[in-house]
């Protein structure tokens, strides 16, 4: 979402979605904390049995698919820079996805598989390098052959350009060698267990290198990669266009000719473009909307549990802005991680997610999912809600009641409605909380400026936990907009990295998650459902664990 996404409803109709004070005051009234549950069930390619059941979707039956036809897209916000190297924002991943291929993709099941290499690396006994095997006879959208020089070319810009957001993610790398023109040998420093996970992802996209020569930073105006469609054009806050690329090396499954992008932030707007045919995907449906969809004939809610997270991150330390040194903010919430504690502790995480998501999403209170193969009991407990408590550690920390503190947050009626329940909620543990609505690019801009004092925003989660908290806690972390600097963390976050014992990663993750759960830069709040809805019109459409909605290979049914 860039790295995060706000969470899931234009300022005219914040208002009348927000929930009223009483009903917000039984809920909390009747909640209390508990452990973190997953309440969604199986996974399953069709719709049926629980509203909280995993529906990822279907591949398309080429018989039941008519070739043709333009694919609207509804999304909840803009993408940010169409750039693999630079973007930041989830709605980016959805447009890439039809364009811009990886070296490795997640399957539903959200395990790593091949997507432009052929196999999974093949990693040295000293952990020390990684060999690819590359598909041949596959060509960028630009007709240039795609080989392992290019793969070079995308990897090596994700480490060396400015403002690279794949920096940390690709950790370690001391050279790409490319032996022959289908094989790419990456050398390390030191071992790297996420990187396969990490060129499942933006910094395993594959660009043209012409494309890269010719543009440089500015790339993202028409970008070319591998993919099933090819960039078109793009009006700034209201669409993007992607059309069928003739090159691609399985064009046989392509079944669109173009698939359009439009950008509309209210949700209940979108589900009418989706109601009235105008669209036919929406993403990121309300959770007030999706269960009135699940109960429309014509209409499918493809739903799976988010691998990220929502949360509030503490500005403690970004003074001029990400990427420069950090330098200790001079507030009681920045200097004092009691004042952060108490935050924490005034928030009644399962009221908000039964006042405020209708039960549809689900408490955390760390980076890493119950889903994930590392998980464990640390990982997963969750500071109790305490409002007696709240006001102890202000008065312990010397700070006078009610604190007033200001958030950002985005001016999506969902995004506020949240914003408008934590305002009610902390003041019984003595805060005063200021929402200051912004739109989603501002947001980006202003966090990355460091012009915040606390943001609510998300992560929309990755398989592998480090590219859920290094980018975010890690002092070197490309993405670490609350300039938090632990130099126990980075130890705890660099062993992890280097560790081929899944066991130790287990482990250590664990007392990462017990060390910010004291200094509590980034406060986790919920793991929101990823939810779509599909017109029946089309097939093909599939949403998995990273939130991604896959269109390349949907089409309009006969």
């Amino acid at each position: 979402m860039f790295r995060r996404t706000p969470s899931p409803l234009n300022r005219s109709s914040w208002r009348r979605t927000a929930p009223p004070a009483a009903l917000l005051a039984l809920v909390l009234a009747a909640t209390a904390c508990s452990p973190v549950q997953s309440n969604d069930a199986q996974t399953g390619g069709d719709q049926a049995g629980s509203s909280t059941q995993d529906v990822f979707g279907d591949a398309a039956d080429p018989a039941q698919v008519k070739p043709g036809g333009t694919l609207t897209v509804a999304l909840s916000a803009d993408p940010d820079k169409l750039d693999p190297t630079l973007s930041r924002s989830l709605y980016s991943r959805y447009v890439f996805h039809t364009m811009c291929e990886k070296l490795y993709d997640l399957g539903p099941d959200a395990k790593i598989v091949p997507q432009l290499a052929t196999a999974l690396p093949t990693v040295a006994a000293d952990g020390l390098s990684l060999t690819i095997p590359l598909r041949e006879g596959v060509k960028f959208a630009d007709g240039a052959t795609m080989d392992s020089a290019a793969v070079k070319t995308s990897i090596e810009r994700g480490l060396t350009l400015a403002g690279s957001g794949r920096k940390s993610e690709l950790g370690p790398i001391s050279a790409v060698e490319t032996p022959d023109p289908k094989t790419v040998v990456i050398k390390l420093s030191k071992p790297f267990a996420p990187l396969t996970a990490a060129l499942a992802d933006r910094a395993g996209m594959v660009l043209s290198p012409a494309a890269v020569a010719k543009l440089g930073a500015n790339f993202s105006t028409a970008p070319v990669c591998v993919g099933p469609f090819k960039f078109a054009s793009r009006v700034a806050q209201n669409s993007i266009k992607v059309v069928k690329d003739p090159q691609y090396y399985d064009a046989a499954k392509v079944h669109l000719d173009a698939i359009e992008y439009r950008i509309i932030t209210d949700s209940s707007i979108r589900s009418a473009n989706l109601r009235s045919g105008d669209a036919q995907i929406a993403d990121s449906l309300s959770t007030q909307d999706a269960p009135e969809l699940q109960k429309d004939s014509s209409m499918s809610v493809l739903q799976s549990q988010s691998l990220g997270y929502q949360g509030l991150t503490v500005n403690v330390g970004n003074a001029e802005g990400i990427g420069k040194p950090v330098k200790q903010l001079d507030t009681p919430i920045a200097k004092d991680p009691r004042v952060r504690q108490a935050l924490e502790a005034s928030i009644d995480r399962e009221a908000l997610v039964k006042s405020i998501f209708n039960g549809l999403n689900t408490v955390a209170c760390s980076p890493i999912s119950p889903k994930s193969e590392f998980t464990s009991e640390a990982v997963q407990s969750c500071p109790a809600h305490d409002p007696a408590k709240a006001k102890e550690l202000l008065g312990q920390a010397g700070v006078s009641t009610p604190y007033k503190v200001e958030m950002i947050t985005s001016n999506n009626p969902d995004s506020l409605r949240l914003a408008q329940a934590l305002q009610a909620m902390v003041k019984e543990g003595g805060f005063e909380l200021v929402i200051k609505p912004v739109e989603y690019a501002s947001l980006l801009d202003q966090q990355d400026r460091g012009d915040f004092e606390l943001l609510q925003l998300g992560w929309s989660g990755r398989v592998d936990p480090d590219a859920n908290i290094f980018n975010f806690v890690g002092s070197g972390g490309s993405q670490n907009v609350a300039g938090y600097n632990s130099p126990e963390v980075d130890k705890l976050l660099t062993d992890a990295r280097q560790s081929q014992d899944k066991a130790e990663r287990i482990k250590l993750y664990g007392d990462v998650v017990t060390k910010l759960q004291q200094d509590d830069p980034l406060i986790y709040l919920y793991r929101q459902r990823n939810l779509t809805g599909v017109s029946k019109k089309v097939l093909g459409v599939q949403t998995y664990p990273d939130g991604v909605i896959r269109t390349a290979f949907a089409g309009f049914a006969k």
